[in-house]
C-alpha cells in the first residue's frame, strides 16, 4: 500500500453517547401501588381497569384491592370490554400494529427490547376468545405519561409497577375494562 494515503476523521462518540443518554431512563420509575378498600364483585387475582380513573387495580380479596396508577386511551382509543391475559412477556420487542402504522407511517416495524422501546420492562398481552386484541398492559420508558390519556388503547404503568404486577399476576387471568 504505498503511496496510500491515511486520513482519520474525528468521531464524536462521546457527544453521541451524551445525547443517548439524556434519553435513556435511569430508573424503572415510581411505584404507585396502594392497598385499597373496595368493595369487589370479582374473584382475587382479577384486574380492574378504570379508564376514566386512570387506574388499575389487581383484587386481592372481596374486600380489597392493590391499585397502581396507569396511563390510558386518549379520545377516540379507549374502549371497554371483558379480556383476559393470553400472553406474558419480559423486556418486549414492539412491532406496530398495521392500523398505528398507516396514522404513522414513519414508525419502524419492530422496535427491539430496551430503553427506547414503548412497551418498556413487562408485557401482558390481552386476548379475547383465544385471538390477541393487539391491545397490551406494559410498562413505559416515558415516565410522564403515567396517569395520562396518552396511548392509542394500550394501558401503560410505570415498569416498576408493571414488574410488580407481572410477578403477581397468572397467564389467563382475566381483565375487565370499564
Amino acid at each position: 500500500m504505498a503511496g496510500a494515503l491515511l486520513v482519520l476523521i474525528p468521531l464524536t462518540l462521546p457527544a453521541i453517547a451524551k445525547a443517548a443518554s439524556a434519553r435513556v431512563p435511569r430508573n424503572l420509575g415510581q411505584t404507585t401501588a396502594t392497598v385499597v378498600n373496595a368493595a369487589q364483585a370479582h374473584p382475587a387475582g382479577t384486574i380492574v381497569i378504570k379508564s376514566d380513573e386512570r387506574t388499575l387495580d389487581l383484587v386481592l380479596s372481596g374486600k380489597s384491592a392493590l391499585r397502581y396508577r396507569i396511563g390510558v386511551g386518549r379520545d377516540g382509543f379507549r374502549w371497554t370490554g371483558v379480556v383476559r391475559i393470553g400472553r406474558k412477556a419480559e423486556w418486549p420487542d414492539w412491532r406496530p400494529p398495521a392500523e398505528m402504522k398507516l396514522r404513522s407511517p414513519e414508525l419502524p416495524d419492530l422496535v427491539p427490547a430496551g430503553p427506547f422501546n414503548p412497551m418498556g420492562a413487562r408485557g401482558l398481552y390481552l386476548y379475547r376468545g383465544g385471538a390477541d386484541t393487539l391491545y397490551r398492559i406494559h410498562g413505559t420508558n416515558e415516565q410522564s405519561t403515567v396517569g395520562e390519556f396518552a396511548s392509542s388503547g394500550c394501558f401503560r404503568m410505570s415498569n416498576a409497577d408493571v414488574i410488580d404486577l407481572y410477578n403477581r399476576v397468572k397467564l389467563g387471568a382475566t381483565v375487565v375494562v370499564k
